[in-house]
């Protein structure tokens, strides 16, 4: 363990959802991208706008309602950031065809070169935080969010009660 991480103190929690719980906001706050620039349109989109094209698909269009349930802000809060994002060019709503009082959102071309070129997080702060750790020490916090993160995508499985598209892969 290396000198930083030995003083920091972190405190182990007796519950292990309380310890995740604690830990994932300083990961979140060190790491996350708080602008993502546009320089093929010469704009800059904020980490909130950025953050619901990345819960968007360029093929499989996504219900406003769902969306704004899922990042847990109002309809009408959602419906105004898809307005802006629309207007520049990122989001196509469309009427769904089987019942027209439902929109889908998908992504633009622009909206799916945005999502492809940023990350919620800032490769350069994760880079720095993982300096931060020994070689043994990276191994293992990698392996423990890749078992994070498959549990993660299991129980989202069980609540959705449906297979879930599959994340691609970049070779």
């Amino acid at each position: 363990m290396t000198n930083q991480i030995k003083s920091a103190k972190l405190t182990l929690l007796p519950d292990q959802a309380a310890q995740l719980m604690s830990f994932y906001p300083r990961i979140y706050f060190a790491c996350h991208t708080r602008h993502v620039p546009d320089p093929k349109r010469n704009r800059i989109l904020s980490s909130h706008q950025a953050s619901v094209l990345d819960h968007l698909d360029e093929i499989e269009p996504t219900g406003l309602l769902t969306l704004a349930a899922h990042m847990g802000v109002t309809a009408s809060t959602m419906s105004l950031m898809i307005d802006r994002l629309a207007r520049n060019g990122y989001v196509i709503r469309e009427r769904d065809a089987r019942d027209g009082r439902r929109v889908g959102l998908r992504l633009t071309k622009a909206g799916v070169r945005i999502k492809s070129e940023k990350s919620v997080l800032d490769p350069k702060r994760v880079r720095a935080v993982l300096d931060q750790l020994s070689a043994d020490e990276r191994r293992q916090a990698i392996h423990g969010l890749a078992l994070l993160a498959q549990a993660s995508a299991r129980a989202m499985q069980e609540t959705a009660g449906r297979r879930l598209p599959q994340v691609r892969s970049s070779k």
